[in-house]
């Protein structure tokens, strides 16, 4: 799997140094993972013990695996977000499946649906951060105090979120139906995805990967 993200790497041409830029924010998931399997993982020979606190080779290992396995996901994730527009993803879910039409299955929606919450993302966030600060402006403290504490500060904030994120769902509908938008029956596409031999290339390189990782973890190689 390493292997194969560094190919896709090479051939997508991200700077590995972007993509290593963007696991700060992950760092303490991946230590917490880390240190939780590496401390409490059992297994037959003890390398080092002390009071509850006891590592094992098994330890070593599942820590290993287990990091590896979070630092695949997420790079894999940056360099699908990094080279892959949110409008291109949802088309191409749609496109991907276009047999589902054929049992009254909602796709137009769905692909809709996906394309609207990953374009509202930054919106929300950019959101959250003016009512935090004019939170902090009104001398509210949300930074001291126990977990229940520092839930029930974040009580002022999530209201006129949820509030405004509605708000701007209703405005929203009020403009897609005001331009005459129906769902997907008789609509048509000014740019009409169509499957290339890279494509398929790229897709069957996939299956291959996935039928390999399945048969060893099979063999528990």
């Amino acid at each position: 799997m390493i292997l194969c993200l560094l190919l896709c790497v090479k051939i997508s041409q991200v700077k590995i140094k972007a993509m290593i830029r963007g696991l700060k924010p992950v760092m303490a998931i991946l230590i917490f993972t880390a240190v939780l399997n590496l401390f409490f993982t059992p297994g037959e020979k003890i390398l080092w013990e002390f009071g509850f606190l006891k590592i094992s080779d098994i330890g070593i290992q599942t820590a290993v695996f287990m990091v590896l396995r979070i630092l695949l996901l997420i790079m894999g994730t940056f360099l699908m977000t990094y080279t892959t527009s949110p409008i291109a993803l949802t088309d191409g879910l749609e496109n991907l499946l276009n047999f589902l039409k054929k049992i009254h299955a909602p796709v137009h929606e769905m692909a809709m649906m996906m394309s609207i919450a990953l374009r509202f993302i930054p919106t929300l966030i950019e959101e959250t951060d003016k009512i935090m600060s004019a939170q902090k402006a009104r001398g509210a403290d949300m930074e001291s105090g126990n977990i229940m504490q520092r839930a029930k500060a974040m009580i002022p904030i999530l209201v006129p979120l949820f509030i405004s994120a509605f708000r701007r769902a209703d405005e929203l509908a009020t403009a897609m139906e005001c331009r005459c938008y129906h769902g997907g029956e008789g609509r048509t596409k000014l740019h009409i995805l169509k499957y290339a031999r890279r494509d398929y290339t790229a897709l069957t390189l996939g299956i291959c990967v996935c039928v390999g990782v399945f048969i060893l973890g099979r063999l528990n190689l």
